[in-house]
């Protein structure tokens, strides 16, 4: 049986090697190896002490600070004397952070999960509550945090049953963890579902923000110059958020399929430390390819495009004709397919989307985004889509239609929040 005390043994005793892993992650990602101390909670004189009311929200990836931006905002807006605190884990989360949002919030490394390294990070910022994105609970946080009566929601959270059966499995540490929250609010009613049953209090749904998030006039504008680049006669698919495995599986579909003439296909990994992998693995393979960093227009004998930016798939998704969400072709559990989704671009998904189960069988349904089996079908569906431009028509529709009536999620849970913050002291 795992216990909180024995969770905390195995911290200390992995976290000598901690910053040696930063390091390691840095060589792709040079953020990794910025600022280390503030993982243990040392936070240097640049990033003050803000004093007064602050408000601290947690996204800890590209993803959740992403989806955060809604709320973030509205924080702004409903708190305006108030500092929003934007703390991330990784180092696409802390630049996409900035990119979105500059000066106007505070911005530090959460720290590991240690308690001395927990009180530090509240000792700093003295938070009046703190705003937990999507699944991203640790035990030594929540408990830290009620002992010192700073007060946690995990809002716009999901829950998968693979992540449940987990939970379940090492129930004696998260039961209490999830008991601790002052507050969850759930993306569907399936996720509140399995997290009363992990052991959250009172759970309510309140939608997925991510339907909220406003695409920016500037990845329209992006869109059209690559597609400028891309060739504007030519077909064009992307394949998006592909994770270890899949490109390969790609390859070979394409391999044996039968695309229309000059069909280009755009490769976007979901990790950046996974660009020289791709990159190597076209090249073994003899596949001519260019990539998106060289900044320069695609010749038409190359059919294959390597994504190697960050931030940049709504750019992506809006010089497409369809768009692959990859994640899905292996049991990984999928990405947001709502990116593309509120770009109007054509969806597809493979078989494995159980991280976003309700929304992909609502966009499903609601003829926003088709589900594939296999990469052999995925290549047929392309091809078939690619030659077909009023039934993308239709699925551009639908796509709008879906996104706009799922929104509003904000605006549920800026009131949800309103009433269970507590007063500024």
């Amino acid at each position: 049986m795992l216990t909180r005390a024995a969770y905390t043994a195995l911290w200390w005793l992995a976290a000598p090697l901690l910053p040696l892993r930063l390091w390691w992650r840095g060589r792709h990602e040079p953020g990794y190896r910025a600022r280390i101390g503030e993982r243990f909670g040392r936070y240097p004189g640049d990033v003050p002490a803000p004093g007064g009311d602050v408000l601290w929200v947690h996204a800890v990836s590209l993803g959740e600070t992403r989806a955060a931006t809604p709320l973030v905002e509205r924080l702004r807006r409903d708190h305006p004397h108030a500092t929003i605190l934007l703390t991330h884990m990784t180092a696409t989360g802390r630049e996409a952070g900035y990119a979105l949002h500059g000066d106007r919030l505070l911005q530090a490394w959460l720290p590991y999960d240690l308690p001395f390294a927990i009180d530090a990070f509240i000792d700093r910022f003295k938070p009046r509550a703190g705003i937990l994105m999507e699944t991203e609970v640790w035990p030594n946080l929540v408990a830290r945090c009620a002992a010192r009566n700073v007060p946690l929601f995990l809002v716009n959270a999901r829950l998968s049953a693979r992540s449940l059966r987990g939970y379940h499995r090492i129930a004696a540490l998260s039961r209490p963890m999830f008991a601790a929250l002052r507050g969850v609010a759930a993306q569907t009613t399936a996720d509140a579902a399995r997290l009363e049953a992990a052991g959250a209090p009172a759970v309510e749904v309140t939608g997925n923000l991510k339907f909220d998030v406003a695409i920016p006039e500037t990845a329209r504008t992006l869109g059209a110059e690559l597609r400028a680049r891309f060739g504007t006669a030519r077909p064009v698919w992307v394949a998006s958020c592909t994770r270890d495995g899949e490109e390969a599986l790609l390859l070979d579909a394409m391999a044996r399929a039968t695309l229309p003439a000059g069909t280009l296909m755009v490769v976007v990994p979901r990790h950046p430390q996974r660009f020289a992998a791709v990159a190597d693995l076209l090249a073994a393979r003899g596949v001519p390819f260019v990539r998106r960093s060289d900044n320069g227009d695609v010749p038409p004998d190359v059919g294959v495009v390597l994504g190697d930016s960050m931030g940049e798939i709504p750019a992506y998704c809006a010089a497409a004709d369809v768009a692959f969400v990859g994640g899905s072709l292996l049991p990984l559990g999928g990405h947001n397919l709502i990116e593309p989704i509120a770009m109007g671009t054509p969806t597809l998904v493979g078989p494995h989307t159980f991280n976003f189960a309700e929304a992909t069988t609502q966009a499903i349904a609601a003829g926003a985004a088709l589900r594939v089996p296999d990469a052999d079908a995925l290549m047929e569906t392309v091809s078939t889509l690619l030659l077909a431009p009023a039934r993308r028509r239709e699925l551009h529709s639908a796509a709008l239609a879906f996104r706009e009536a799922h929104r509003g999620a904000v605006d549920r849970l800026a009131a949800w929040l309103a009433t269970r913050l507590p007063p500024m002291a």
